[in-house]
């Protein structure tokens, strides 16, 4: 028999503690990522979690997704998105959100699951803003979106600033990480050390010995997520981008000096990625 909370007007308290559903969100639109993502995401989460949940995928297309994925619309909004500024893609999934009840975590698309994913709903209070701690920026102690946890609501006030004045908040604050941790009413929190793993910064070894050696899972790591344009069937091909193409060690390091490099010496030959047989593994349905 379930121990589930009530709240004051004798409703379930939903925030994927004591038997409730866990609820994750994920967000589609545009031609970016296919239905594969969604659905290889939601086999992950049902490897990796202690039921009941539940996957929401907000999308402008449901085509190809599977059965057991919630579907909702993409909300409308009465106000233009930036144009000049990149990085404020999530801004849309604001409104979104305020269709879910309760507690929910946010997943990208592109991440890959490596644990369990119980203690991101145990972790903290259930009224906590929870990301992860941007890698990048360490000393502004930036939050990093590709993973977080809210309460339905609490967020709200931020789309009321973004509404106020998309651009002048994407000017000023140049990415949704920034926007989120700046803004969140009550401050945000960050999910514990180690937890999360950039597949870029924690997972691909240093020069040289990213052309001999695979990148590895850290221990301890529950989500390796990708942020920028180097995503799983990317890693999967061992090629840097979409534009990449993957090459023997040796070859790629004569392209450095033939001509053949679309980027710079130094930036060349530290992009170099071998066939990562783990992201294979882990990303299916």
């Amino acid at each position: 028999m379930s121990d589930a909370r009530a709240d004051a007007t004798g409703n379930v308290v939903n925030d994927g503690r004591n038997g409730t559903v866990k609820q994750i969100i994920c967000i589609k639109w545009g031609a970016k990522f296919g239905p594969e993502f969604v659905n290889r995401l939601h086999g992950m989460i049902a490897r990796n979690i202690t039921p009941p949940f539940r996957l929401y995928c907000f999308t402008d297309s449901d085509e190809g997704l599977h059965p057991d994925i919630a579907v909702r619309p993409l909300p409308e909004f009465d106000y233009k998105a930036p144009e000049r500024t990149k990085g404020n893609g999530r801004n849309r999934g604001f409104g979104a959100i305020s269709a879910m009840s309760r507690v929910v975590l946010f997943l990208d698309l592109d991440v890959i699951i490596t644990g369990n994913l119980d203690d991101f709903f145990s972790y903290g209070d259930p009224d906590d803003t929870i990301l992860g701690l941007n890698p990048n920026t360490p000393l502004e102690k930036m939050g990093q979106t590709s993973v977080y946890r809210m309460r339905v609501g609490k967020l709200k006030p931020l789309q009321d600033i973004f509404r106020a004045d998309p651009q002048a908040a994407a000017d000023k604050f140049k990415y949704e990480q920034r926007f989120v941790t700046r803004n969140a009413p009550g401050g945000v929190k960050f999910w514990p050390k180690g937890w999360l793993a950039h597949f870029r910064m924690h997972c691909v070894p240093n020069f040289p010995l990213n052309y001999f050696r695979e990148a590895r899972i850290p221990q301890g790591t529950k989500i390796v997520i990708f942020p920028g344009n180097l995503n799983p069937p990317d890693a999967i091909l061992g090629r840097w981008d979409e534009a990449d193409e993957h090459r023997a060690p040796l070859d790629h390091l004569r392209a450095a000096f033939d001509g053949r490099r679309r980027e710079s010496f130094g930036k060349h030959i530290r992009h170099y990625l071998r066939p990562v047989s783990w992201v294979e593994k882990l990303w299916r349905e």
